[in-house]
């Protein structure tokens, strides 16, 4: 790593900023998940169902597409940047714009019955599983 002298009272010969020093080289300070345009996903099972909730804020329910193939699940967005005539960005940097996360699913999953919905910036994917999958409850067995 290497140490930079910075004088807050030393004018700077060029426009640039303390702060542009330092989001211009992010990725190598904090490293490259964090600038990716990849929501953070969290999976949840319970006795009946895999929960998967993806933090994907500023979309709406139809910019997803879900998909499953070969107990693949994929779940993609492709959405245009919004532009206002006149704007100009200095640095634009939130905002998903592209995406798409793919998950290998367990044989145990029903892919029939897999169903998504989009709240408060949440998309939550639910993954039923299969009957055989399923903990039973426990049972009695009685000696003959």
């Amino acid at each position: 790593m290497t140490h930079v002298s910075v004088s807050p009272f030393v004018k700077r010969k060029h426009s640039r900023t303390f702060l542009d020093d330092i989001f211009s080289n992010i990725n190598e300070v904090i490293g490259n998940d964090f600038i990716n345009n990849r929501p953070a996903v969290n999976v949840v099972e319970s006795k009946d169902a895999y929960t998967l909730s993806l933090a994907a804020p500023g979309l709406e329910k139809g910019d997803f597409n879900i998909n499953v193939e070969k107990n693949l699940l994929t779940i993609s967005v492709e959405k245009e940047k919004e532009t206002v005539e006149g704007e100009k960005y200095t640095r634009r940097e939130f905002g998903y714009t592209k995406f798409t996360r793919s998950f290998r699913l367990p044989k145990t999953v029903k892919t029939d019955d897999i169903a998504g919905a989009y709240t408060n910036g949440i998309l939550n994917v639910t993954l039923p599983k299969k009957e055989e999958a399923k903990e039973l409850p426990p049972r009695k067995i009685e000696i003959a």
